[in-house]
């Protein structure tokens, strides 16, 4: 077993009371922030009126209210228990520049509001807060470049702050008195750009939402395996429910037909990542979990989550209207590849010191680049706790067993800081550090927690 590191230091944090009795709990979790964000683009770009419900309540989403809103969509945010949002569309007739947009710690908003800024006029500087500058988005500026698209970094390629020269002249609908560049190709054929596809989604969905509004549309020829492809399927169906249904996802390509958005009136099905919280909380609990509104139809690849339970050893119920699991038996280990549940690898990861062999998760080499390195970072900070987790280069192997918790470090990453809070509630002394951090996705985590039993 690897010795634990030296406790983290911390100025404060969320001591976790562990349960000490199973769990009965019906949780309603915020609605999807991946749907959310798609939504919001497509409505930005879209004519006339869009009304959003179930909209998260996220530092991520209101950075992108933010952003589209300088970009020229009307926002209107309801009061806050209604969780509705209301989006005057631009018709794809952006705001133009100059301007400056802050995505602060939002990594796809970063990457949604910097594509966005290719269809608009003049310079848009797109930045964030130290973490995010140091993120990776060189496969979406390169992609970016390859179309047209001026790009202009300010420190290092492929990092923010970046300022973005907008073409206004390769959208599908023309102003009148614009003149088309010889350098795009003829109007109405089809662009093609080549990328990886073993990188993350928001790289490719930021290219899809803007596609129909570039002459002809575009084709992205993959040149690696697609990993992640849960969040593309998610990105063609909300685009689909906005009018542009043209769209194609297969292993080595993507094809988007050229088209417009239409307003409408959405709603926001709950977060199948947010929902993975509670559901581990019954897994490593005992007892039941139900989950409001997470059902059968779910857009989300995070939602077969549940199946991964179901192979440890917990029962599930699904229907239309909600998602149940049950654990009252033995936890058993999984091997598994998360490469399409790579959101859901600390949640996991946290569950698994509590069964009875041991569990390895592969495939996911590339969530070193999210908000943390969520394989080192992961590895460490389990350690702490006496818990035997190894990492290797695309995936990390945790036994079964642990010994006393201890304060662990979040490294500004919203996921590892939920797994922790989970971890708590089945081994004494877990203390979350910069427990704040999760106001990225889920600002009331700790008093849902609280609510299933967490503190007394």
């Amino acid at each position: 077993m690897n010795s634990a590191p030296d406790p983290a230091p911390v100025t404060g944090g969320y001591r976790v009371q562990r349960l000490s009795h199973p769990i009965d709990a019906s949780v309603r979790v915020p609605g999807s922030k991946s749907i959310a964000n798609r939504a919001l683009i497509c409505a930005t770009l879209a004519g006339g009126d869009s009304t959003l419900h179930n909209v998260p309540d996220g530092d991520d989403t209101a950075a992108l209210l933010d952003c589209i809103s300088l970009l020229g969509a009307g926002v209107r945010v309801g009061p806050s228990e209604s969780a509705r949002v209301e989006i005057q569309g631009t018709g794809g007739a952006l705001r133009p520049g100059p301007m400056t947009l802050h995505a602060r710690l939002a990594g796809t908003t970063s990457r949604f509001v910097t594509a966005l800024c290719a269809l608009g006029q003049g310079r848009y500087d797109v930045d964030g807060l130290p973490p995010l500058q140091s993120r990776p988005m060189a496969p979406l500026h390169d992609a970016l470049f390859a179309l047209g698209v001026g790009i202009h970094p300010e420190n290092a390629w492929g990092h923010l702050p970046v300022g973005i020269i907008g073409l206004p002249d390769s959208t599908r609908n023309h102003a009148e008195g614009e003149k088309i560049p010889t350098h795009l190709n003829e109007p109405s054929a089809r662009k093609t750009i080549t990328m990886p596809g073993d990188i993350s989604s928001q790289y490719i969905t930021a290219l899809m939402l803007i596609a129909p509004y570039l002459d002809g549309g575009l084709r992205i020829e993959l040149n690696t395996p697609l990993v992640s492809r849960p969040y593309l399927h998610i990105t063609a169906a909300v685009m689909a429910s906005f009018g542009v249904s043209d769209v194609v996802v297969s292993e080595t390509r993507i094809d988007i037909a050229a088209g417009v958005y239409s307003a409408i009136d959405y709603w926001i099905e709950p977060d199948a990542s947010s929902a993975s919280y509670p559901l581990a909380a019954a897994a490593i609990c005992g007892g039941r979990v139900y989950i409001e509104g997470l059902g059968t139809e779910s857009l989300q690849g995070d939602a077969a989550f549940v199946d991964v339970l179901a192979e440890m050893g917990c029962s599930i119920d699904r229907s239309p209207l909600g998602t149940s699991l049950q654990r009252t038996g033995d936890l058993r280990g999984v091997t598994i590849d998360m490469s399409d549940l790579s959101d859901l690898v600390p949640t996991l990861a946290v569950i698994a010191p509590f069964a009875q062999s041991a569990t390895v998760i592969t495939g996911v080499g590339f969530i070193r680049a999210k908000e943390s390195d969520r394989l080192g970072d992961l590895a460490t900070e389990l350690r702490r706790c006496g818990i035997d987790a190894s990492e290797f280069d695309d995936g990390i192997r945790i036994e079964p067993g642990f010994g006393r918790g201890s304060v662990l470090g979040t490294h500004h990453d919203h996921r590892l800081a939920m797994a922790f809070g989970v971890l708590g509630l089945g081994i004494d002394g877990v203390v979350v550090a910069d427990p704040e951090v999760v106001s990225k996705s889920w600002p009331d985590f700790w008093s849902t927690l609280e609510s299933m039993g967490a503190r007394a």
